[in-house]
């Protein structure tokens, strides 16, 4: 498949994508697929196999005057349902939205700073009439870099500025590479940096969740770590990797994505369990992890139940609260798309996307509110028009 369009809907946000490996190629295909409208904004999600100086020029030449922001992945969602190495483009036009941005830069250093800044300084711009609620006429889109470290305290910052605004978003990907991540805004190719999005919109929309894990009785306890580095040494006071290895019933050496993907670690708050996914096992048999840990912290283990099934069922209670979905913006966890292949419903997964319109990326993280997540698909479900216009 070289490239793949998906006419706009009643909301008019239009999507492309393409798979070819020349840069310049690809935007030109981007460009035909979305077609001559006037757009406000585009966001686009590229595999690091693209050079994102290379794809910032040639998108200023393709969409002069057009705002663009976006990241790298570790795999894309188009029309077409999944795919990876390739280049997706989300746009939206010039009337039905309004979309205000800002990049935060240096977030290791100055993140929760600025990033309190930039959600006041987004909030005051927006043009929402002050009898209309903010939380059903706007959200907040972030994009971060996957490799920083600092989701989890930008995510709260944000979180707190924005008061009854929803926040949703994913982390930048590298393929797994775990190398480097970038982000694209106003013409500029950013590292360990977030771009904070608040997009007003006509249309009515959901944001959601979903995950499909259930928690087993075994708990793991950090007893060494490194938490600023997301490093676990020990578990139950044994090496981590053997420890979460004799957890699942494997051996050290057959630890990998797959496996991490299959039995994710999971921490129980406020009721509810959230995943503290397994990002590598190091040469030491130390673990990496892609959010937030700490000494003491207490792991269950969790086995996954059926993905097909939860997100069928959370696609379709969206499409029945919105009275069809137009279009979803999704952010994926890299470790479903594994597990889906493990279980080889891939394709049944990138089918149900291609049925719903989900657009987006497989991230390093995800992010709902004041939460940094992993194995979860969160996003934005838009539906049809309704009354009333932005002004």
């Amino acid at each position: 498949m070289a490239r793949a369009y998906r006419p706009p809907g009643a909301c008019g946000i239009c999507v492309a994508a393409s798979a070819l490996s020349s840069t310049r190629q690809a935007v030109g295909e981007l460009k035909t697929g979305l077609g001559g409208a006037d757009f406000q904004h585009i966001i686009v999600f590229f595999a690091v196999d693209h050079d994102a100086a290379t794809l910032n020029q040639a998108l200023a030449e393709a969409f002069p005057g057009v705002p663009v922001s976006g990241c790298t992945t570790a795999g894309e969602i188009g029309p077409a349902g999944m795919m990876q190495g390739g280049i997706l483009a989300i746009a939206f036009p010039r009337h039905g939205f309004k979309v205000h941005s800002e990049l935060i830069p240096d977030i290791g250093r100055l993140g929760v700073e600025r990033a309190t800044q930039a959600a006041r300084r987004l909030k005051s711009q927006l043009s929402i009439e002050p009898d209309r609620i903010l939380k059903d006429n706007v959200f907040a889109l972030l994009l971060i870099d996957g490799l920083s470290n600092a989701e989890e305290t930008i995510v709260a910052a944000i979180n707190w500025a924005l008061d009854d605004i929803q926040l949703v978003g994913g982390s930048a990907g590298d393929s797994l590479a775990f190398r480097r991540t970038q982000l694209l805004h106003g013409g500029r190719v950013a590292e360990r940096a977030a771009i904070l999005m608040m997009i007003e919109s006509e249309f009515p929309f959901c944001v959601f969740k979903t995950q499909n894990f259930e928690p087993t009785p075994i708990k793991l306890v950090v007893t060494a770590a490194d938490a600023e580095n997301r490093i676990v040494y020990e578990l139950n006071a044994e090496p981590a990797a053997r420890e979460y290895a004799a957890a699942i019933g494997l051996l050290p050496d057959d630890l990998g994505p797959f496996s991490f993907a299959s039995y994710p670690l999971v921490v129980k708050i406020g009721g509810d369990y959230y995943c503290r996914s397994i990002r590598n096992m190091n040469p030491d048999g130390s673990l990496s992890f892609f959010c937030a840990i700490d000494e003491g912290l207490v792991f269950t283990v969790a086995r996954p139940q059926d993905m097909l099934r939860s997100t069928a069922s959370m696609l379709a209670e969206l499409d029945a609260k919105l009275g069809g979905i137009d279009l979803v913006v999704g952010f994926d966890c890299i470790l479903r798309r594994l597990d889906a292949e493990t279980h080889q419903i891939r394709h049944q997964i990138s089918e149900l996307y291609r049925e719903y319109s989900v657009a987006g990326f497989q991230t390093y993280g995800e992010q709902f509110n004041a939460m940094h997540l992993n194995q979860t698909l969160t996003g934005i479900a838009f539906g049809q028009r309704t009354p009333g216009s932005l002004r």
